[in-house]
């Protein structure tokens, strides 16, 4: 057993040293290490050998095994080195143009709304997506039986589990979290239970603001929202504000640009109207700060809202909110 386990280690060293092809050393292994082989065919005889030899008769044909197993991955190495030089390397070939990456779209309009308000004073907190109810619903002064739950068209987990339908809880968590002054921004991703259109996504970016503090005034608000209008649309911007209602804050307003494209004079775009609607902001409501333990006689501030995917969309003109997720090469090129 011994001798043929000697032959068969001298065969196999001397059939590598022959081989120059991967078809051939697909042969070697094969031959030597399959379930088939030669090598696995000494242990299926190992059994025959006298009892008191087995064990080193079983070393010899181990270490037999990992010999050619090593010279074998080895070699295997060395062919596939050889292979990738000789297709890579062609001196007569014109060079190749490297893919160069690109950032989002969304990505960039996000940046630069982080990089504004950031000038403005601002910082950048962040939460999960994956909610409780309290944190998106209770603790913005929407209790379970409050009617504006039926505006946010939530995507439920549980009863009690959500995904979140704006970034807002990020301000709940922050406030319980310190103590004013605070100025922050929420940029994320927000989730509602909606049909895929030109202008629609169940899913998309919202960036939403607050600023509590002594003193802080619906004026401090509307000198926040028109800086960064001025700076992303450019400084011949007007903003108006209209009344509307959200549980959280009071008053409540919804907010509009002039239409970025005819700069208010009237287009298809914006109906001849010459305003873009944007989003909806306010003073915060007391009972959001009593949620938080914040003394509502003391402090005062306010909070806003946005949607990245529609600033995005004026300030690049694209008329179909889907572009932004359909991965096309041919648009994502553009930016």
């Amino acid at each position: 057993m011994l001798e043929q386990i000697k032959k068969i280690k001298q065969e196999a060293e001397n059939e590598l040293k022959k081989i120059s092809t991967s078809q051939e050393l697909d042969t070697l292994r094969l031959k030597y290490l399959s379930r088939k082989g030669l090598i696995s065919s000494l242990f299926s005889d190992l059994k025959d050998v006298v009892a008191n030899e087995r064990a080193i008769v079983g070393q010899k044909i181990n270490q037999l095994k990992s010999d050619v197993e090593s010279s074998y991955k080895e070699l295997q190495e060395s062919l596939k080195s050889d292979k990738e030089t000789e297709d890579d390397v062609d001196l007569f070939l014109p060079g190749r143009q490297p893919f160069i990456g690109r950032l989002h779209p969304l990505t960039i309009v996000l940046d630069e709304i982080k990089q504004i308000f950031f000038n403005l004073g601002f910082h950048v907190e962040d939460g999960p997506e994956i909610e409780t109810d309290y944190y998106n619903f209770e603790a913005l002064n929407i209790p379970k039986d409050h009617p504006a739950r039926d505006m946010q068209d939530t995507l439920y987990i549980t009863e009690e589990i959500l995904l979140r339908t704006h970034t807002s809880p990020v301000q709940i968590r922050v406030m319980q979290s310190q103590k004013p002054p605070i100025s922050i921004i929420a940029p994320g991703r927000v989730y509602r239970r909606d049909t895929p259109d030109a202008s629609h996504s169940p899913f998309f970016h919202q960036v939403e603001g607050l600023v509590v503090d002594e003193g802080i005034s619906f004026g401090d608000l509307k000198g926040v929202i028109t800086a960064f209008a001025h700076k992303m649309f450019g400084s011949d911007i007007k903003v108006r504000f209209r009344p509307s209602f959200f549980p959280f804050t009071e008053p409540s307003a919804e907010y509009d640009f002039n239409c970025v494209f005819c700069r208010g004079k009237g287009c298809r775009v914006c109906k001849n109207t010459g305003w873009m609607e944007i989003s909806g902001a306010g003073m915060v409501d007391p009972n959001v700060f009593e949620a938080v333990g914040y003394d509502s006689e003391k402090y005062t501030g306010y909070a806003f809202g946005m949607g990245v995917d529609r600033i995005a969309m004026l300030k690049y003109g694209i008329n179909d909110i889907r572009l932004f997720f359909e991965n096309d090469l041919r648009f994502l090129n553009q930016f």
